[in-house]
């Protein structure tokens, strides 16, 4: 069935909202009525119909605009895209994979024709018709990483395997929460997490660090991370807290509902097969708590959720100012009722 793209934006008057079906298939992250880091990875398989596990790589009805949300990050800082010089074989390797997936996924939106190595790349959402040599990055109008990335969505880091340890050494990061590509190129996997509180001491990184080390070609794996955003804004870059972290003093009883969302990342990982290098993608979904509120299984526990975190991830998330009054505007749809094991929807 063909997906219905919206026009919306991601900045100035933030038109974004999700259909009634969207609130439907968000990965809401929580299991339970409580949350602690953990390493929390599962096979990246395909899931139930009508939710986002449906396709390993998931499109949906904010495609369009996320795509030209894109355009405007890069043409004000060209930076949000970086990639090493040795990394060329892992863009192709990206680039294939995301082309097969999409085109499987959503074969009225994508077509990809091969012929040995002559290759044809249809994308119907943004008008886009090219042909290209497979292994030639002078027949595309970029690099073959960023190429692809800039017609899918979420943020994409192509990571490298050497001296046991990962090494950030490509990306397309524009929808990150707080955290800077430009920064952590050319860092380890535990340089880049050096920041996150709690997790280091109970040994979350040095465990997640050994599985990923080990990971396999054809077996992707996947884990959610999650956060709270004021306005649906997908560019919270450090680059840019000048226009965003204002945004957290802005919340009041009022206007809670409309403008704080909880920002969950669905983080798949793939080891890629002439590179080995690892793509780690990261899908950004947003959900205001008026949105939120019309799943009363999410409802309830959610404000349940933030009673219960630790002042080191309320400070580390940026959630201080406003935890308080998302709770108090959330609790008159909590009835105290039990909520039901697992993510989905009753």
């Amino acid at each position: 069935m063909a997906i219905a793209f919206k026009q919306e934006t991601f900045r100035n008057d933030f038109s974004y909202r999700n259909s009634p079906e969207n609130i439907r298939r968000f990965p809401f992250p929580f299991d339970r009525d409580e949350y602690m880091y953990s390493v929390n990875m599962e096979p990246h398989v395909r899931g139930r119909t009508g939710t986002v596990y449906e396709n390993l790589i998931d499109v949906d009805e904010h495609y369009v605009a996320e795509m030209h949300d894109r355009a405007l990050v890069l043409k004000e800082d060209p930076l949000r895209y970086q990639a090493l010089p040795h990394m060329m074989s892992a863009q192709w390797d990206t680039l294939e994979l995301l082309m097969e997936e999409q085109a499987a996924g959503y074969p009225e939106h994508f077509t990809l024709i091969r012929n040995g190595d002559q290759w044809r790349w249809i994308n119907r959402p943004l008008g886009i018709d090219d042909s290209f040599t497979f292994g030639d990055a002078s027949t595309l109008p970029c690099e073959p990483f960023e190429y692809i990335t800039r017609q899918a969505q979420g943020d994409f880091c192509i990571v490298d395997q050497r001296d046991g340890n990962l090494w950030m050494d490509a990306g397309m990061v524009t929808t990150q929460a707080d955290w800077s590509l430009d920064f952590d190129i050319g860092m380890n996997f535990m340089e880049w997490h050096g920041p996150v509180p709690l997790a280091h001491q109970i040994g979350v990184f040095d465990r997640a660090l050994k599985f990923l080390l080990n990971l396999q070609q054809g077996k992707p794996t996947r884990r959610f991370n999650w956060t709270m955003t004021i306005n649906p804004r997908l560019d919270t870059s450090p680059e840019n807290y000048h226009k965003w972290g204002p945004d957290r003093t802005t919340v009041t009883p009022d206007n809670v509902g409309e403008k704080v969302h909880l920002r969950v990342e669905l983080q798949s990982l793939w080891r890629l097969p002439r590179s080995n290098a690892i793509l780690f993608v990261i899908r950004c979904y947003l959900m205001n708590m008026e949105e939120l509120a019309t799943v009363p299984k999410w409802a309830r526990r959610f404000p349940r959720v933030l009673k219960t975190l630790p002042p080191e991830l309320i400070d580390y998330k940026g959630l201080t100012r406003f935890r308080e009054t998302t709770i108090d505007w959330l609790s008159k749809y909590d009835d105290g009722a039990p909520t039901s094991p697992g993510i989905y929807p009753d």
